[in-house]
């Protein structure tokens, strides 16, 4: 988890929307003594879901009659009001729970947040774009209590489920090429791996979270994945509708982000998703330096000016481009972009004299040229990993 601490504003803040590591006041005290521990926690994520929050509130109030619950929703600190709004809702709900996160980005690192937060036995992870039909909870959470499975996945791909309304022709048919390459990798058997609809015993992600990563944005798949024993597992069918309110969450960074997760854990998380990332871009870094190099030599520029130039380009494109995918939950902006930049080209040059001093070594005793430049590129990339994880883009 994330050290830092959970950061919301103390104004008339109800016993539901405390810091998590804050004492109870007495109030407090004597409200748990009155209300019952819910067995059943809903988390949801949000991010500028204020449109959706009230309709989503009445519909599981609705879905849930005759189940003692409680929802968690955890907030990326979103700009349209959508933590106030939850805070409103709480001060005349104690069911409500709301956690504001300041400075953290990311699906994953969210819903572990709201399930470790919560007591309940079993937790739910669920959209806050209406997307999920919360009637299937009921039917969910019967399963789990009968003993019949430890994860309830609400799915959209079997038999009675539907995608076609919620996902245009290319999402449709990207879902099913993850879901395919997920089920050949990693052996899940799951239809629907990619859902963020389901429903799970808390001990079994209480099990697993220090493997999870913070950063994906399939926990489902996560979870799974990462379990050292088999999950009893049941699925039931949805239909996933056209969004109401809001934009889609997904863009490139995610399908990134979920390739990383299946690589990491295919290699049994030798390989982390984030050093994947950070690898591919230095590749991609290298086919820029390249092209750079030859099209400034085109100009009949001398080669050290042309190289010179390449060196610049190629390692403004690798910040960038780490810093919008690799480190896009630390991601720097405005000033500190640059003070980042300079940060990154110091720490890299002195990964690109530390390879150059390996592969030398390497080669004066057995001379290999393309082992033993292999040996000098993963030198560096590991010294520029490690230092630029730890300094550039340091977690807050």
């Amino acid at each position: 988890m994330d050290s830092a601490r959970f950061q919301i504003d103390r104004a008339d803040v109800p016993c539901g929307l405390r810091e998590r590591d804050e004492p109870l006041s007495a109030s407090c005290e004597q409200e748990r003594a009155i209300q019952p521990s819910p067995e059943l926690a809903v988390i949801i994520p949000t991010l500028n879901e204020a449109g959706n929050i009230g309709t989503l509130m009445d519909r599981l109030r609705q879905a849930l009659a005759g189940i003692s619950w409680e929802v968690v929703f955890v907030d990326d600190d979103s700009k349209d009001g959508t933590i106030d709004f939850i805070r409103r809702l709480a001060l005349r709900d104690h069911r409500i729970c709301g956690i504001r996160r300041i400075g953290r980005r990311g699906l994953a690192g969210a819903c572990m947040e709201g399930i470790l937060s919560s007591s309940a036995p079993i937790v739910a992870v669920m959209d806050a774009d209406l997307q999920h039909d919360e009637r299937r909870l009921a039917e969910m959470l019967a399963i789990l209590k009968s003993g019949e499975a430890d994860l309830v996945v609400a799915t959209r791909f079997d038999d009675g489920g539907g995608a076609n309304g919620g996902l245009s022709r290319i999402r449709h048919l990207g879902s099913r090429l993850a879901i395919r390459l997920a089920q050949i990798l990693l052996g899940v058997v799951l239809t629907d791996p990619m859902s963020g609809f389901f429903m799970t015993r808390r001990e079994i992600v209480e099990r697993v979270a220090p493997r999870l990563s913070q950063h994906g944005f399939k926990i489902l798949l996560d979870i799974v994945a990462s379990s050292p024993a088999a999950i009893r597992t049941e699925e039931v069918p949805f239909t996933f509708p056209p969004r109401l309110h809001g934009e889609s969450k997904l863009d490139a960074s995610v399908v990134t982000e979920y390739l990383g997760l299946v690589v990491a854990k295919a290699s049994g998380d030798l390989i982390s998703a984030r050093f994947l990332l950070f690898g591919l871009v230095g590749f991609c870094g290298v086919i820029v330096h390249l092209t750079v190099l030859y099209l400034l030599l085109r100009q009949e520029l001398s080669f050290v000016v042309a190289q010179t130039g390449a060196m610049l380009g190629a390692m403004l494109f690798n910040f960038t481009l780490n810093n919008a995918l690799t480190y896009r939950d630390r991601r720097r902006r405005g000033w500190r972009f640059v003070t980042g930049l300079i940060l990154f080209a110091s720490l890299c040059s002195v990964g690109v004299i530390a390879g150059v001093g390996v592969s030398a070594a390497l080669y004066q005793d057995s001379p290999q040229w393309w082992l033993d430049g292999i040996a000098g590129a993963l030198v560096g990339a590991l010294w520029n990993y490690v230092t630029n994880s730890a300094i550039t883009w340091r977690a807050h």
